[in-house]
């Protein structure tokens, strides 16, 4: 079947000119009647074969040799009926094919005579897909039918999007309705991003503005996918933040990769179907491209990860050439930053940016948002007085306890703690492996039971038979390289393993049990029709881990281990399985392979020394081999390398080397690993890198203050580094305190919102010699009140303001972009 071939006798069928500008009667187009005709009616036999023989492999219909000249015979008395049809094509257009189609037989009332029924009902599939090649020509010709009909659907389309993505999952908020779903303007924290090499953290709004193509790293939870809802939500609704005023107008494109991520990147016209929207077949023909054509598109391409490693190439290579082809769209391209390499686009012109682990302030802003959300529901007053009494408790907890500060990094962690304070009336689980069991507990058991619900299916399974089960899909993905399956995937594997499982027997078979955990557990759903997921990969992975520990499958992790969306799934297993199971794990990741590239060698021993904090119990002789193994690793030859030791977590900063004896080059890369590790405990590490002359090495230091605690990072770090040419972040009052008391700075970077009298307040103005504005102050900019600076003499701007007025004379401005 070749569709050029199927246009161009779909072209023949009507004159090749005619008003474009406005609806005009089909009956004047065809070529076989009137004044400028270039058929015969004899003409539509001919065109009428050659569209059933390719129509008919296009829709897989068989024809016979017998019934052929019936059908063509059918086909061509319906085609002649676009000579008599009363419509436009703009009515035609909008009623679609199918409506289209019986319009036409309606005309032709005599197209089926001689036919039976079989061969009835074949031609009423032929006639319908014609009728969708007609329209799609129809619509192309005119200017005007395209530009009316694409202005309807885009109306559906965006209205459609907002009903899709205008939702968050905030863990255990919804203690008795089921799904935990809250509206996005509700449950949205605005992320902090930074842009890879340096420079200051922003909103990612902000980080975002101006940039036509952006490659965006996040590890799992931090909310990668959150932001990608939130624009395509913003645009859609024409609700844009000051920042984003440039996407207004813009069509979003959501296009999470494991939708196609083994058929390749789609072609224009099969981005909708490929990501499985409901309505695709009702957009215009050529709709898609046009948007692209005219640089209309935001394309938010999420999860590169979770591609197969050996297909991320050829999404490489889309992600070359479609930017290329159509310029002027808008790119936003998300990741798990183990997966792709730094630079991976940079040739494209792809800037790199990077999710900031969750400040304390954004720590802070997460659970009282999460808290305002619970109270929503809530109308007894003794109820809320208990909720603002864990809201405070929990704050002052993770504030002080260290193991919950390092979990509560990013918006997926913050939920579970948040749900599991409340749930818990106060009590928290240490530890990553205990925070999962706990959730399981209160997701699968302890929600509904506590509460005295009944179960609304009938089905009353206990908590362990559930976490069965679920693993079993969870290791139907891993195993296949997933992270979604089909519907009917789900009921044979479920299927295959209830019999095993007497609690789930006794209650129902594969269809009353899938429906029971997609609805009760709250870690299942359905995103399109006919396919399932987890509400978040790192549920999939920690329950990969239970079934491949469970299932001793030890030498199965070690052969994948090389790869990175592998790396989840080996970290959890080793905080579940047993100290000799460890030890054989942690033994296997440092063994040579024969067939193992260095690559992958080395990404396995740096593996292993990631999954020591996680083993609970472990043979100290085996501890100290892998610190043996890999202390010659932690030595990072480029800045992608020192950010993805970084990533490993604190044991690193154990088997850094001394930074004493080092060029300023590696002093930066080893400033960047440990300034990537978002604990404490790296203070400890960047003391020794404080003095260094390095621009790059004090800018690295300066720009990580607010990961840290902020007197001690003042005192032990701030204060010590050398002022010149230095720009001084500060992004919240406490900061801005901290500085005030080692008296001031002569350049201060301000990126975080403040009012203009908290900075003449907050800086010293007898110092203040250059002052960087580093977020958007809103279109009319009046900044007389810098006069209480009498010794500033350039003002940086990061946006373009409408008017800035009331500058003090001799005062330089520069202004990002002018």
């Amino acid at each position: 079947m070749d569709p050029a071939a199927i246009a161009t006798l779909v072209q023949e069928l009507f004159v090749a000119d005619g008003p474009v500008d406005r609806p005009v009667r089909i009956a004047s187009l065809v070529a076989f009647q009137g004044d400028h005709r270039t058929l015969t009616e004899r003409d539509l036999p001919r065109i009428a074969s050659a569209l059933v023989e390719d129509v008919a492999k296009e829709i897989d219909e068989e024809i016979t040799d017998q019934a052929r000249p019936e059908l063509t015979d059918a086909l061509a008395r319906t085609l002649h009926t676009l000579g008599t049809v009363d419509l436009d094509d703009l009515r035609a257009v909008r009623l679609g094919p199918e409506a289209f189609a019986r319009h036409l037989a309606v005309g032709a009332p005599d197209a089926d005579e001689g036919l039976d029924a079989a061969d009835a009902r074949t031609h009423a599939a032929l006639r319908e897909a014609v009728c969708a090649h007609l329209l799609r020509f129809l619509t192309i010709r005119s200017p005007f039918v395209a530009a009316a009909e694409d202005a309807g659907f885009e109306e559906r389309y965006a209205r459609d999007i907002v009903a899709a993505h205008d939702h968050l999952t905030i863990y255990g908020i919804d203690l008795t309705h089921s799904p935990d779903s809250w509206p996005l303007d509700a449950a949205y924290l605005s992320l902090e991003t930074e842009i890879d090499g340096g420079g200051p953290s922003a909103p990612a709004e902000q980080a975002l503005a101006g940039r036509t193509r952006v490659l965006l790293w996040g590890v799992a939870g931090s909310g990668k996918t959150t932001l990608v809802q939130r624009l395509a939500v913003s645009v859609a609704r024409g609700d844009l933040p000051a920042p984003l005023e440039g996407l207004r107008g813009r069509v979003p494109f959501v296009l999470p990769v494991r939708r196609f991520r083994r058929d390749g990147f789609p072609e224009p016209e099969g981005l909708l179907s490929a990501v499985r929207y409901p309505h695709a077949a009702a957009q215009p023909p050529g709709w898609a491209e046009r948007v692209l054509s005219r640089g209309r598109g935001l394309l938010l391409v999420d999860g590169v990860d979770e591609a197969p490693e050996d297909e991320r190439e050829r999404l490489r290579e889309a992600l070359r050439e479609l930017p290329a082809r159509y310029p002027g769209n808008v790119w936003l391209v998300t990741s798990r930053p183990s997966a792709v390499r730094e630079n991976w686009l940079a040739s494209e012109r792809f800037t790199e940016l990077k999710l900031s682990p969750l400040s304390r302030e954004g720590v802070t802003a997460f659970i009282r948002r999460w808290h305002a959300a619970a109270r929503q529901d809530i109308t007894d007053g003794a109820d809320l007085d208990r909720l603002s009494g864990y809201e405070e408790t929990l704050l002052d907890a993770v504030r002080i306890t260290r193991d919950l500060g390092r979990l509560a990094t990013n918006p997926l962690m913050c939920g579970l703690l948040c749900a599991l304070h409340r749930d818990r009336r106060g009590y928290l689980p240490r530890g990553r492996k205990a925070l999962y069991d706990a959730a399981l507990s209160m997701l699968l058991e302890r929600r509904d039971r506590e509460r005295a619900m009944l179960s609304p299916d009938g089905i009353d399974l206990p908590q362990e038979p559930k976490i069965q089960l679920l693993q079993k899909l969870a290791h139907w993905m891993l195993v296949n390289g997933r992270s979604e399956m089909d519907r009917a995937t789900a009921l044979e594997t479920l299927g295959r393993y209830i019999p095993a499982i007497p609690h789930a027997e006794r209650q129902g078979g594969p269809e009353e049990i899938y429906r029971h955990l997609l609805n009760r557990t709250g870690l299942l759903r359905e995103p399109t029709p006919g396919s399932v997921d987890f509400v978040h990969r790192t549920f999939q992975d920690y329950l990969s881990a239970r079934a491949v520990v469970e299932r001793h499958d030890f030498d199965f992790l070690i052969d994948h281990a090389h790869l990175d969306d592998w790396e989840e799934v080996i970290r959890m297993s080793v905080s579940l399985a047993r100290p000799d199971e460890c030890a054989y794990l942690l033994e296997g990741l440092l063994a040579a392979r024969k067939d193992a590239r260095p690559v992958h060698a080395r990404h396995r021993k740096l593996l292993a020394a990631a999954c020591l904090e996680h083993a609970t119990e472990l043979d100290p002789e085996v501890r100290s081999r892998v610190h043996r193994y890999t202390r010659d690793l932690v030595r990072p030859t480029s800045l992608e390398g020192a950010r993805a030791l970084g990533w490993i977590g604190p044991i690193v900063l154990e088997m850094l080397p001394d930074p004493g004896a080092v060029s300023d080059e590696e002093a930066h890369r080893l400033a960047v690993t440990a300034t990537s590790i978002a604990d404490d405990r790296a203070i400890d590490y960047l003391v020794r890198l404080r003095d260094r002359a390095s621009w790059a090495v004090r800018a690295r230091l300066a720009g990580a203050w607010r990961r840290y605690d902020t007197d001690r990072y003042a005192e032990e770090i701030i204060a010590h580094l050398d002022e010149r040419e230095l720009d001084f972040p500060v992004s919240d009052l406490e900061e801005l305190r901290a500085l005030r008391r080692l008296g001031g700075r002569p350049c201060v970077q301000i990126a975080g919102a403040f009012t203009p009298e908290q900075l003449a307040e907050g800086l010293v103005a007898e110092r203040l010699t250059e002052l960087w504005l580093a977020y958007d102050l809103g279109p009319d900019l009046d900044l007389s009140w810098l006069a209480v600076f009498p010794r500033l003499e350039i003002l940086r701007l990061s946006h373009r303001n409408a008017e800035v007025t009331g500058v003090p004379e001799g005062v330089q401005v520069i202004v990002a972009g002018a």
